[in-house]
């Protein structure tokens, strides 16, 4: 029997993390398979995961929910037949829906030999109410249909704080298991243990997955129709064309305290109608506030054989954080060559960086993904 594992996250929560710390404590000696859908135009996360010896197959596109759904089920199938793995791992796109994730491993139809094991959300527990503000309705989304909700940073945060953000998930979904303990602290056997002793909450969350879909189709049948055929998305994804103009409602992240009446969506009043739960910034409400997340948010990236210093790197995640002339950057990642012949791999969320040693790649690649994005300021602040 394969099992599979749904491991969900926004962008920067910790899924690669998660994922490398289970692999090493909690799967070894099984045979598994990681399938990713990498939101941007050059996939960066397979780089990481492949000191892991993890077999990666990558599906790079800006649109989980039109291009998972379609070429989904082939990949499935392809990965039972020439591995026989023990256990297939989704990582699905960080502003990917785990609702539609779910619903395309239902819709696979894989037969008796392979079971759902797991719905997981991991959630960064100090950008919650950030994200639940201006990101609803992926952020949301991703809670709302998690048996067990893993949260990450929690180390150094105050216990009002996490107490606080613990309340916010359970609001959209007052089932799950949370974690609440940090990793290292944490054995990855007993996360393992916790994730897949959910099966009745499962159970029930397929059938809810099911009744929305079921309920959407009903409702919105002549768009899902012209809905599958999204190609055009996908182009202006690759082709650097800015699909990201809807978010004019949010300048900031979590890391200037000044703005709060501006995250409350004061003085936006072409939000308003939107209603409470859709934050996205997205302008286009034809299917009811269900928006493909290329609609709200896009990517910028580059191959390069360019050498840079760690303190060059360090000084551009700095201005990642600082800069208003570049978009809202949500996640920033990369693999580059360095001037001494190691190669530096970077990290970034608002707030927090990480810039590290890693292995040598066949080319320097550079991801960044969030809303409005400016790709000709990018473009200078990355390119040497």
């Amino acid at each position: 029997m394969t099992k599979v594992d749904v491991v969900s996250g926004f962008l920067g929560a910790g899924k690669t993390t998660l994922i490398k710390k289970l692999l090493k404590e909690a799967y070894q000696g099984e045979q598994v398979v990681l399938i990713e859908n990498e939101f941007g135009e050059i996939g960066i996360d397979g780089g990481f995961l492949k000191e892991a010896g993890i077999e990666i197959k990558e599906m790079n596109s800006g649109c989980i929910c039109c291009s998972l759904v379609g070429d989904f089920g082939t990949s499935l199938h392809e990965v039972l037949d020439k591995y026989q793995p023990d256990r297939i791992i989704i990582e699905p796109s960080g502003v990917g829906k785990l609702s539609d994730v779910v619903k395309a491993v239902q819709d696979a139809d894989l037969g008796d030999q392979v079971t759902l094991n797991s719905a997981v959300a991991v959630v960064d527990a100090t950008k919650c109410k950030i994200y639940i503000k201006n990101f609803g309705e992926f952020f949301i989304n991703q809670v709302e249909h998690a048996g067990t909700i893993i949260l990450s940073r929690t180390g150094n945060m105050k216990e009002d704080k996490l107490k606080t953000a613990v309340e916010m998930l359970r609001e959209h979904n007052d089932k799950a298991t949370i974690i609440t303990t940090p990793w290292d602290e944490i054995a990855g056997t007993k996360i393992r243990e916790t994730i897949e002793k959910e099966e009745d909450l499962l159970a029930e969350l397929l059938k809810k997955v099911q009744e929305e879909h079921d309920h959407e189709h009903h409702h919105h049948h002549d768009h899902e129709e012209e809905g599958h055929e999204h190609h055009h998305h996908h182009d202006h994804e690759e082709e650097g064309h800015e699909h990201h103009h809807h978010h004019d409602h949010e300048e900031d992240h979590d890391h200037d305290h000044h703005h709060h009446d501006h995250e409350e969506g004061h003085g936006h009043d072409h939000h308003h109608d939107h209603g409470e739960g859709c934050t996205c910034g997205c302008h286009d409400h034809d299917h009811h506030g269900h928006h493909h997340a290329d609609e709200v948010f896009g990517s910028w990236g580059m191959e390069t054989p360019a050498k840079y210093s760690k303190q060059e790197i360090e000084t551009i995640l700095e201005t990642l954080d600082e800069s208003k002339d570049l978009g809202i950057i949500l996640r920033a990642k990369g693999m580059v060559p360095a001037e001494d012949g190691t190669w530096i791999y970077f990290d970034y969320v608002p707030g927090e960086s990480d810039v590290r040693e890693g292995q040598p790649q066949v080319t320097g690649k550079i991801c960044v993904i969030g809303s409005k994005l400016v790709e000709e300021n990018l473009k200078k602040l990355f390119v040497k």
